[in-house]
């Protein structure tokens, strides 16, 4: 199988989502002065984009309440504060996503504001809501509908709030794909030396702080796990020592997200306890990565897209050593469940 990285593939993939994030920001402040309170509504890896999404408006805004839900759970908790001044984020890669799409058609007579984000126009999602962003075929999917949602809350909290940062942001996430790109050309030559280290583990364990757990989640569970069937467990810094640290000694195979956002600290004492204790890390610091086009305010925000692109190599090599290609799946789309 080959794995080289195709840089001008990446980059055109994601052309039409650069195209339409001026749209998405146009939107958030069209919506903003009717907007008080915003749903975060998707499963798997567009829940954990989310999560970064989340933490942002928690750390920047000061009148938006923000939740974050699985889309059947949402459903089954029917939140008495969903009004007409709630804006729903609806987003699944597919657009086939069983329980988002019944989100979806759940919302259809409720009085908010929804928005849903997913590769194509023809699917059930995109047909179940009144506004939609598709980011079309690209293998970057993921950090695609990042980039238009992110877009969309950035334009609402300028407009709403004032915040200060909204064109750095928009131009930021512009210049993303390419520092994405860079990141993935930097890491590969350490990639396959990773690779070749921990080829023949089948578990490794992922710690990450903040918006980085979005990586440590998204890289560890729906690349390693669901990809490549390692027994791969991300754990939140902030309870790395309430119970998790006591699996690590010498053998035990970690990789380390660190980010640039104020939860930092959480994972340099991960990473000073790890120095001395572990003897099988992988350090992920975004502070190694250039990120050409990034402005230095915007930096946190977009650092776990870049780490993850970093890492996917690492994945890709390991594909290759494992000699389980990526697309391989045992049960998802196969059977029913």
């Amino acid at each position: 199988m080959s794995i080289a990285f195709d840089r001008d593939a990446v980059l055109s993939g994601l052309e039409p989502t650069r195209t339409a994030l001026p749209k998405a920001y146009a939107l958030g402040q069209e919506l903003a002065p009717g907007i008080d309170r915003i749903y975060l509504i998707a499963c798997g890896s567009a829940n954990r984009a989310m999560l970064g999404i989340q933490y942002w408006l928690e750390r920047y805004s000061p009148g938006i309440e923000v939740r974050r839900y699985f889309p059947a759970e949402f459903m089954a908790i029917d939140p008495p504060r969903l009004n007409e001044r709630t804006l729903v984020l609806l987003a699944s890669k597919s657009g086939t996503t069983p329980e988002t799409v019944a989100a979806a058609h759940f919302l259809r007579d409720k009085p908010c504001q929804v928005v849903a984000f997913s590769q194509y126009g023809e699917k059930p999602l995109a047909q179940a809501v009144p506004r939609h962003f598709l980011v079309g075929d690209t293998s970057e999917s993921f950090a695609a509908m990042f980039m238009l949602m992110q877009a969309l809350i950035g334009g609402l909290m300028a407009a709403r709030e004032g915040w200060p940062l909204g064109e750095k942001l928009l131009a930021s996430l512009d210049a993303l794909p390419a520092a994405m790109c860079d990141a993935a050309q930097q890491n590969e030559a350490r990639a396959a030396a990773d690779a070749a280290t921990y080829a023949s583990d089948d578990r490794i364990y992922h710690v990450a702080s903040g918006p980085g757990f979005t990586t440590a989640y998204v890289f560890g569970v729906c690349i390693l796990m669901e990809m490549l069937w390692l027994h791969s467990y991300p754990i939140e810094a902030a309870e790395f020592f309430h119970g998790p640290f006591e699996i690590v000694d010498k053998q035990t195979p970690l990789i380390l997200i660190t980010g640039e956002d104020p939860s930092r600290p959480l994972m340099e004492r991960v990473v000073k306890f790890c120095d001395t204790y572990a003897g099988r890390v992988m350090n992920y610091d975004s502070r190694a990565f250039t990120m050409t086009g990034i402005d230095p305010e915007i930096r946190p925000i977009v650092a776990p897209y870049i780490l993850q692109a970093a890492l996917k190599r690492f994945s890709a090599h390991l594909s290759v050593l494992r000699n389980q290609p990526l697309t391989t799946r045992r049960y998802m789309w196969k059977v029913a469940y």
